[in-house]
C-alpha cells in the first residue's frame, strides 16, 4: 500500500483534503492524524474490521481497547448505554481536551473496538484537524497513537511515517502536537471515579469538578513507585526506544555522579552512551549524546520534548540511555508514568 502523506494547515483547513481523508474512514481505511495529545491513527470506530486493521498495522495486541473519538457531546449516546451524570461535568469541563473517560458500552460498538470488554473508552480532542476529520467522515473514530506498539508515541508527522509508511492509506501532517503525552483516562464505571493513565489533566482537576475523591488506579502507583516492587504485569515496555534504558533517581549530586560513572563503564567497553538531562543540568553529564528535555520548571515543555528525545535516541544509534528522575510538582507523575515504561521499569537508586 503506498500511504498519501498530506500537509495541512490547523489553521486554515484545506476541505478537499479533508473530504478525501474522510472518506477513506468511511470506506473502512485508515489514516493518521494529529491531536493535541500524539498523533492517532484512525479508523470506524463501529466496524470490526477497521479495528482489526489497526492492530494489524500497529502490531498492537487485539485485548488492548481502542479510544473512540467524537466531535460533539451528543455522539455519546451512539457508544454509551447510559451516560453518568459525572461525564457531563468532566465533558463541561474538559471537553474538547486530553481527557478519556470509560462508561459502559451499547451493542453498537464492536468488541473489537474495546478489546473484548463491555465498556468504552471516548474522548473529544481539542484539535481542529481531529475533530474535522471525525465530522467530514461521518463516523465515530477509533484511534490510539499512530505508531508501531512499544514504540515511543508519534508528537509529529515523520515520526509516524517512520512506522507506519505503507501500512496505512493517509498521514496527515498537522505539524507538532501541543501537549506531547497520551489523554488521561477516567474509569467511571466503578462506586469511585478512578484514573486509569495519568495524564496532562490530574486526579486533583478531576476531582475539584466532581465535588469527590478521585482515586488512582493501585496497579500505577505501585508499578509506578520507584521503591515498591512492582505490580505484576506492570512491567512490560511501553514507548520504548531500542537501546536499553535506565533511570537514575536521587539527589541531583548523586545522581550526575551515578550517571556519568555508569556512562564511562559503558563507553570504555565500546558503547555510545546517551544521556536524558534537563537544561540546568546538561552541562555537567559526560557522554556521546547528551539530550535535554527544556527547564524542569517547565512541565510542559518536558511532556511536549519526552518522545521526540526517545526517539532521537534510535537516530544517533546509541547503545544505552541513561536519564534523570522527573518529580515535577503538576504533571510529573504522568511523565515518569512514560519514562518508567520506556525503561521497562529498570530503576537505580543514586547515593545509596
Amino acid at each position: 500500500m503506498k500511504t498519501k502523506m498530506k500537509q495541512i494547515n490547523p489553521l486554515q483547513i484545506d476541505e478537499t483534503i479533508m473530504e478525501e481523508a474522510g472518506r477513506l474512514i468511511a470506506e473502512g481505511e485508515l489514516v493518521a492524524f494529529p491531536t493535541e495529545t500524539v498523533y492517532g491513527l484512525g479508523g470506524d470506530a463501529l466496524r470490526p474490521e477497521a479495528a482489526q486493521k489497526i492492530y494489524q498495522a500497529k502490531g498492537r495486541p487485539s485485548d488492548n481497547p481502542l479510544i473512540v473519538h467524537i466531535a460533539d457531546f451528543s455522539d455519546m449516546d451512539r457508544v454509551a448505554r447510559e451516560i453518568p451524570a459525572a461525564a457531563q461535568k468532566l465533558a463541561d469541563a474538559f471537553w474538547p481536551g486530553p481527557l478519556t473517560m470509560i462508561v459502559w458500552k451499547k451493542d453498537t460498538v464492536p468488541s473489537a473496538t474495546t478489546g473484548g470488554m463491555d465498556t468504552v473508552a471516548v474522548r473529544m480532542p481539542n484539535h481542529p484537524v481531529a475533530l474535522d476529520l471525525i465530522r467530514k467522515s461521518g463516523c465515530l473514530i477509533a484511534a490510539p497513537s499512530a505508531n508501531t506498539s512499544g514504540r515511543p508515541s508519534p508528537t509529529e508527522a515523520a515520526h509516524v511515517a517512520e512506522d507506519l509508511n505503507g501500512k496505512i492509506a493517509m498521514i496527515l501532517d498537522g505539524g507538532p502536537v501541543g501537549i506531547g503525552i497520551e489523554s488521561t483516562i477516567i474509569d467511571l464505571t466503578e462506586s469511585k471515579p478512578m484514573v486509569l493513565r495519568p495524564g496532562y489533566i490530574t486526579p486533583q482537576m478531576l476531582s475539584n469538578v466532581l465535588g469527590e475523591e478521585v482515586i488512582m488506579d493501585p496497579g500505577i502507583i505501585a508499578a509506578d513507585d520507584t521503591r515498591k516492587p512492582k505490580a505484576p504485569g506492570m512491567k512490560y515496555k511501553h514507548y520504548a526506544p531500542k537501546a536499553d534504558m535506565v533511570i537514575v533517581d536521587g539527589e541531583q549530586e548523586a545522581v550526575v555522579s551515578e550517571i556519568n560513572r555508569l556512562s564511562q563503564e559503558k563507553q570504555s567497553k565500546g558503547q555510545k552512551v546517551a544521556v536524558i538531562a534537563t537544561d540546568e543540568t546538561r552541562s555537567h553529564y559526560r557522554a556521546d549524546v547528551i539530550l535535554s528535555m527544556g527547564r524542569r520548571a517547565d512541565e510542559d515543555a518536558i511532556a511536549q520534548h519526552l518522545y521526540h528525545v526517545l526517539r532521537e535516541c534510535d537516530e544517533l544509534n546509541v547503545d544505552a540511555i541513561y536519564s534523570e528522575s522527573f518529580r515535577t510538582p503538576r504533571i510529573g507523575q504522568a511523565i515518569m508514568n512514560r519514562l518508567l515504561k520506556a525503561a521497562g521499569h529498570t530503576v537505580i537508586h543514586a547515593g545509596e
